[in-house]
């Protein structure tokens, strides 16, 4: 149930000891070891997004397909990742969070090499919906593990890490992309994620903790889920929350997903060029993602958040400014991402955290309810408002002021609501 208030900063908890049970001997991780593999396993994701984003034309002209074809192959991915994410936590749950990991990445592999495979555009929409249903888990999984072990500032510090060592993978992915097609084909970036993929799987068999005895797991049933899901998105606190790191998220996403356009046709960067937008973006998230490592325990989330807007706004302000008045040039249509990424940065732990904690007993449920409103909203952004903005720079930077403005709405209304339950003694 929801509780009646919701403190700006978690309690400090102690580090929780869990017991570890495994079929073998696993090799114990530090904090340090836990976060690379954790943010190794999340970035699954970008790199299945990012990494083919320069190849689109090579696929079109190799699969015979048309653009919207080949577009609809990230769309494909988004909606399959949206609709498993919600079910990744729910299992890990029920069936414990290493077994959930370990067969997703298995299904990882295998849609990955299919992708590789492909003869025709619409075996790749199959291939790439197997990935998007096994990508999220380590996103999901991941946040339970971390808040099953850890809590309040310590939580913060190791969510933060994970973000800031998973930031480097949208800035390698495309730069990365761009080079294989450069040098080999599109069939290449998919074999390379394989071997990537086998190699993560080995790692997590030989270190990856159980961290949900047999004992705290929850019944899969459809009447416990029912309940489950029916609390946490009835909750207005949650959506608020959520709504915030979706909506920031959104911004980040409008960019990448036009990227296609973007850089070639309003900037005529080449395939090997992305690293202009990426470089600047994922710089922003590493060092914003250090800053909120470094006030964890200092500051209250309330506090952080705030900068971490004043941030955001001072970039959408200045994007959209200059693009009223003069036309995309470099570095000025790129530079505000940093700024946009370092603000969203220091306020994605907080936000996950103080939604996570409304939900203690079903860590993993409520991740995965996150995570799907997070991945809906980025899979409605990708097929349908990033190509209707991308036309046209401001209004690219139009749409990312938009949801600044709505997630900061969504932030001062959670706020008002939590006093609103305070004073009324809910």
């Amino acid at each position: 149930m929801l509780p009646p208030t919701d403190p700006d900063q978690l309690p400090k908890d102690p580090v929780i000891p869990v017991p570890l049970p495994a079929p073998h001997k696993i090799v114990m991780l530090s904090a340090g070891g836990l976060a690379t593999l954790l943010a190794g396993l999340s970035m699954l994701g970008p790199f299945s997004i990012d990494a083919y984003l320069p190849a689109f034309p090579q696929i079109m002209a190799n699969l015979h397909a048309s653009s919207i074809e080949v577009q609809q192959t990230l769309t494909a991915y988004m909606l399959a990742f949206a609709g498993m994410v919600l079910w990744h936590g729910a299992l890990s749950d029920a069936f414990g969070r290493r077994n959930v990991i370990l067969v997703a990445l298995v299904v990882f592999a295998i849609g990955t090499f299919g992708c590789a495979a492909a003869s025709t555009v619409h075996y790749l929409w199959v291939f790439r919906i197997m990935q998007g249903v096994s990508a999220g888990a380590g996103v999901v999984v991941g946040r339970a593990i971390i808040r099953d072990l850890y809590a309040g500032a310590p939580a913060a510090r190791l969510l933060s890490m994970v973000t800031m060592i998973f930031s480097i993978a949208p800035a390698l992915a495309p730069v990365m992309g761009g080079w294989i097609v450069t040098w080999f084909d599109w069939r290449a970036i998919f074999l390379a994620l394989s071997a990537y993929t086998v190699l993560l799987g080995w790692v997590c068999w030989k270190h990856l903790p159980e961290t949900v005895p047999q004992a705290q797991r929850q019944p899969f049933n459809p009447r416990f889920l029912a309940q489950s899901y029916g609390a946490i998105f009835s909750s207005f606190l949650f959506q608020m929350k959520a709504g915030v790191t979706a909506l920031n998220f959104a911004g980040l996403f409008l960019y990448i997903t036009a990227s296609p356009v973007l850089l070639p046709v309003h900037l005529g960067l080449g395939p090997s060029d992305f690293a202009w937008l990426f470089v600047p973006t994922v710089g922003g998230i590493f060092l914003g993602s250090m800053a909120a490592n470094r006030l964890a325990g200092k500051t209250s989330f309330a506090r952080q958040i705030g900068v971490g807007f004043a941030f955001m706004l001072g970039a959408v302000s200045f994007n959209v400014g200059y693009h009223l008045f003069l036309p995309p040039a470099l570095p000025w249509t790129v530079l505000p991402m940093f700024f946009f990424t370092f603000g969203s940065a220091l306020i994605s732990p907080g936000a996950t955290l103080l939604a996570l904690d409304l939900f203690p007993h079903i860590r993993g449920t409520a991740a995965s309810c996150q995570s799907f409103i997070v991945t809906l909203l980025g899979a409605i952004v990708a097929g349908m408002i990033a190509p209707a903005l991308s036309h046209s720079v401001l209004a690219l930077a139009l749409g990312q002021a938009g949801f600044t403005v709505l997630a900061l709405g969504f932030w001062m209304t959670s706020r008002h609501y939590r006093r609103m339950l305070a004073r009324a003694g809910v």
